[in-house]
């Protein structure tokens, strides 16, 4: 069976919103995809600002930001079809949305964007609140990517997303997944001070020089030191992570260096001791916008020794996770099993996403 489905997604870097056209392809529990085309719709600096602060807003102003962005989200979605002439060849529509509160500890998500308003403005079938249902069974709530992982790319042991979150998979003894630390968002917001948005190629951080105490401070904070599952909010970055950076004084490039040297402390971390075998053929498949930083990948791979750091085509680098929506958006059209209780901690599997009927009958 042939899916044709259009995942869309929206990173806590706030660089834009991803949006995939793919055919995904059933054949007796064997699952393949075909990325047919794939955007990424920038964001103005009003949407940015918008975003970015949409948790300081009142419950009446996020409700009318919420309908704004799903109306938004809904009108990027009917352009991209345009462009492509996929007119009456799309069944669903996956949003994962933008995250705003996420507190599994006391069982609650948000997600902006709301589905009702993008199935009204594409008039096609739309899934978003991908994460609730396993919010409500108790779970992180994330990651939810390993269910693509483990259907499209099963022959990798390790599947890194560095994006504003870095987070990590592990698919040996059974299925691993949960939030690293804080990456892209704070390099971005580093690099920003030196008016760039963002650090090409990780060239000021290659500049710069480690701050040991900084380095220390930031390998210290407690989050490191919690049992698996485990997931991080946009703040752990913003409103923790970034205070204690600039505490420090430093330059730009002194804050990126030292910074990118944290990542990849916490990357070694989180994998070694999940390693079943070091006979040099384990490999780690890299995406994400931080897998496009030649600095910071030059020394993860120095510091995973014989495990290969793999950088998929750019296409995929970017657009991983926005496919892996559209595969959940699938598979809750089927109504199937798209986020594992083995992942996220939560009492079960479970089917989740709400659907928004926007096409006539």
């Amino acid at each position: 069976m042939v899916y044709r489905a259009i995942g869309l997604m929206s990173g806590s870097s706030l660089d834009g919103l991803d949006i995939v056209f793919a055919e995904i392809l059933e054949n007796g529990g064997k699952w393949s995809y075909e990325l047919v085309h794939a955007d990424c719709v920038p964001y103005s600096s009003e949407w940015v600002d918008q975003l970015k602060n949409a948790t300081s807003l009142s419950a009446l102003d996020y409700q009318l930001l919420h309908t704004a962005y799903g109306h938004y989200i809904g009108a990027r979605v009917n352009e991209f079809i345009e462009k492509y002439q996929l007119q009456f060849k799309v069944a669903v529509i996956a949003s994962h949305g933008h995250t705003t509160f996420h507190i599994p500890s006391k069982k609650m998500t948000a997600q902006l964007g709301d589905g009702a308003a993008i199935a009204a403005t594409t008039q096609l079938p739309v899934v978003t609140d991908l994460r609730a249902m396993d919010i409500a069974f108790g779970g992180q709530g994330a990651p939810i990517v390993p269910i693509g992982e483990q259907l499209f790319f099963s022959n990798y042991q390790y599947f890194l997303n560095i994006g504003g979150i870095a987070n990590i998979s592990i698919s040996n003894e059974g299925y691993k997944a949960f939030d690293i630390c804080a990456a892209n968002r704070v390099l971005n917001m580093l690099a920003q001070e030196a008016g760039q948005d963002f650090d090409r190629d990780g060239a000021l951080a290659r500049s710069g020089q480690i701050n040991q105490s900084l380095l220390n401070e930031l390998n210290g904070l407690a989050y490191y030191t919690h049992p698996i599952p485990k997931s991080l909010a946009n703040s752990f970055g913003t409103d923790i992570v970034y205070p204690i950076i600039k505490k420090y004084g430093l330059s730009t490039e002194d804050a990126l260096h030292t910074y990118v040297a944290h990542i990849v402390r916490q990357i070694k971390n989180a994998i070694m001791p999940h390693r079943v075998s070091t006979d040099g053929e384990e490999q780690l498949l890299v995406t994400g916008g931080g897998a496009l930083n030649g600095y910071l990948i030059e020394r993860l791979q120095e510091a995973l020794g014989s495990i290969k750091v793999v950088i998929p085509d750019e296409q995929l680098v970017q657009y991983k996770e926005a496919l892996i929506m559209a595969l959940i958006g699938v598979l809750r059209w089927r109504e199937e099993y798209n986020v594992l209780s083995s992942v996220t901690g939560a009492a079960r599997n479970s089917v989740g996403g709400a659907m928004w009927m926007g096409q006539e009958e």
